[in-house]
């Protein structure tokens, strides 16, 4: 009986291990942002390389139909002294050896396996299989049970993930002293065995007291152990990220944690260059721990502000200037609208603003990288434009995870769920200016890639707008509603380009219309285009080869929507009576001293060629002093008329 007992438990343990490579433990869901979600996988032997191997994550919603929706390659990675591998995000402590982003493990009910596969051999959209399957695990939080995901995937068992923010939890593997296998849930221990055995760890965790630093100071990194050590530890950081390197500050990255004790720190400067970066993002990492030492945290971000940021030569849209930047349609863009009114004039603007042999269309992606530069702030280079909220916003403060707290996205001025708009897979990949589709005015799915009608918002407000009407929402309150007729003009432009889309009167859920149509065209008198609005205009155009004609052209409004419909349409004169176009300065080359004749002039900016804001003068009898060196500047002219351009060179 005795050698039946031993043979059984002998049995049952080789059972639990008839695979090299197991789900340890699994959490989709902790804390409810998802900021902290892992997988930790186990092998039968330390060190294990897991090339070959790959983790596919299938949905087991009714529109995910049991498929998958992620795959990380698992080739280049292996497991540690106890033979975890943690995958995760940033969040995780101590520190996951392979990254993922923040709330992409979906909650359930769902599934994930490990395969001995290639990712080639699961596209997004791929029926769970048994084939190559090493191991499996269907969850949920709270979910019935998706019989339809076990019975592919040869599992009997779902497994509840049931933490909640005050009291987080895991789906974690125990072993009795039996050998038999179960899962239930307990407190996370992400690479650390769930019973407690195994091989004890010491993390070390990075603190900095701020999150961002201005050029030029300094401050203190400090690096603390979960337990004194027990002899000298050396080990070596990184700061660099992209194009912070060790050009850009001074200091120590060789460390030493002394016996018995558990911290050190160094102290970083950060040099003051005048070269025009944009802020950066200093990544501290650890580059050679060793087993038992790991990083508690890692790739910890410290975000480092550029103040040699450029400042344009023309206003915000709360302090707006016109005139300064002027529009680069090409000659004639507009010329066959002329003598044209009603249906015929709507179908020769369409037939410029859609034409197939000519418009391109980008990915959702690419938008970034257009409204980077379209909405940049024009008082700080470093900031993009935010539309409703009227401030500018770090260009590094893209939401790129759950929290929308100080963060910046895309907005739709055509809501996507009102337009019918929807993304495919090809929308996520940034794939540059000169890769492109073709697009034509029946081509409605491309509306949600159109920078005409993407700004920068900010993250939370966008949330609260939603998918309201104009006239239900008129934007957050104390703001002076500069953004009104930009939203106007760019949801009209919407209506033009795209069959299927219309702006009406009042508030209509039927998905391709938009209201409110009186609303917006009071929006659109009452808000002018600006300097701003024609930047941007410019921008996109190189991006799509479109422009919108209502920032070029805002009389047109009138004739398609407002006060002259039915009247035909000819372009106005390019005659401009602005007595500011008479001034004159004089000499121009100079020495530096600078005569303005035709007009009183009350201050006078002067720009590099790469519009960085060089200085302010006022000038005395319309006569100016600058003390610049030789070269080529911008003088911005002001009075309360309004202000000029003009280029000068100095000897």
């Amino acid at each position: 009986m005795r050698r039946f007992l031993i043979v059984l438990v002998l049995f049952l343990f080789h059972n639990a291990w008839s695979q090299v490579l197991i789900i340890n433990e699994l959490d989709p869901d902790t804390p409810s942002t998802d900021t902290a979600e892992f997988i930790e996988l186990k092998s039968q032997v330390p060190n294990f390389s897991t090339d070959g191997y790959i983790l596919v994550f299938f949905n087991g919603s009714s529109s995910g139909a049991d498929s998958s929706y992620m795959v990380i390659d698992l080739n280049g990675y292996q497991t540690d002294n106890n033979g975890l591998l943690v995958i995760g995000s940033t969040g995780v402590y101590p520190s996951p050896q392979l990254l993922i982003s923040e709330n992409v493990i979906q909650n359930g009910a769902d599934a994930v396996g490990i395969y001995q596969a290639s990712v080639n051999d699961f596209p997004e959209g791929t029926l769970a299989t048994q084939t190559d399957l090493i191991d499996a695990m269907v969850y949920g939080t709270n979910d019935s049970d998706d019989t339809v995901l076990l019975g592919l995937l040869g599992e009997t068992i779902q497994y509840n993930d049931n933490g909640t923010n005050s009291n987080l939890k895991s789906i974690q593997r125990f072993v009795d002293g039996m050998g038999v296998e179960s899962y239930s849930t307990a407190v996370p221990t992400p690479r650390r065995e769930n019973d407690g055995s195994g091989i004890p760890i010491n993390p070390i965790e990075i603190t900095v007291v701020a999150s961002q630093y201005d050029e030029g100071t300094s401050f203190d990194i400090t690096f603390t152990s979960e337990t004194n050590v027990t002899s000298d530890l050396n080990f070596n950081i990184s700061l660099s990220n992209f194009g912070f390197n060790t050009s850009d500050f001074s200091g120590n990255t060789n460390l030493t944690i002394s016996n018995g004790t558990n911290s050190t720190s160094t102290t970083i400067t950060l040099i003051d260059d005048s070269d025009d970066e944009g802020d950066e993002v200093m990544q501290i990492r650890f580059l050679d721990l060793v087993e038992p030492f790991v990083p508690g945290n890692n790739n910890l971000e410290v975000r480092i502000v550029d103040n040699d940021f450029t400042v344009a030569a023309w206003g915000t849209p709360v302090n707006p200037t016109t005139g300064i930047v002027q529009s680069t349609q090409p000659d004639g863009y507009y010329d066959s609208l002329d003598g044209l009114s009603d249906l015929a004039l709507r179908q020769a603007l369409q037939d410029i603003i859609a034409d197939p042999n000519v418009v391109r269309a980008q990915t959702y992606a690419d938008v970034i990288d257009i409204l980077l530069e379209a909405d940049q702030n024009p008082e700080n280079s470093n900031q993009v434009w935010l539309l409703y909220t009227e401030e500018g916003r770090a260009k590094l403060d893209l939401q790129t995870g759950s929290s929308n707290e100080g963060k910046w996205n895309r907005e739709h001025t055509f809501p996507r769920s009102r337009g019918g708009f929807f993304d495919i897979e090809e929308d996520e990949i940034a794939d540059g200016i000169d890769v492109f589709w073709t697009t034509k005015a029946d081509s409605l799915r491309h509306g949600n890639s159109d920078a005409h009608a993407l700004r920068a918002a900010d993250a939370a407000e966008n949330s609260s707008r939603g998918n309201q009407h104009y006239g239900e929402y008129i934007g957050p309150s104390g703001t002076l509603g500069s953004f009104r007729g930009d939203v106007a003009r760019s949801v009209l432009y919407m209506e033009i380009r795209y069959n299927g889309l219309q702006v009406v009167n009042g508030f209509p859920d039927i998905t391709g219309q938009l209201g409110d149509l009186a609303t917006l065209l009071d929006w659109h008198r009452t808000d002018p285009p600006d300097d701003f609005e024609m930047n941007r205009n410019n921008v996109v155009y190189t991006w799509q080869f479109n422009r919108n004609p209502f920032i070029d052209q805002p009389d047109l409004v009138e004739y398609i929507w407002g006060n002259n419909v039915g009247e035909v349409w000819n372009q106005q004169l390019s005659v401009d009576d602005n007595e500011m176009n008479e001034v004159s300065l004089y000499p121009n080359p100079t020495t530096g001293r600078l005569f303005i004749n035709g007009i009183d002039i009350e201050s006078i900016e002067v720009y590099s060629v790469e519009g960085k804001q060089l200085g302010q003068y006022k000038p005395i009898n319309n006569q100016v002093d600058l003390d610049l060196a030789s070269g080529l500047y911008l003088i911005k002219l002001n009075n309360t008329k309004g202000a000029l351009l003009r280029k000068i060179i100095i000897e």
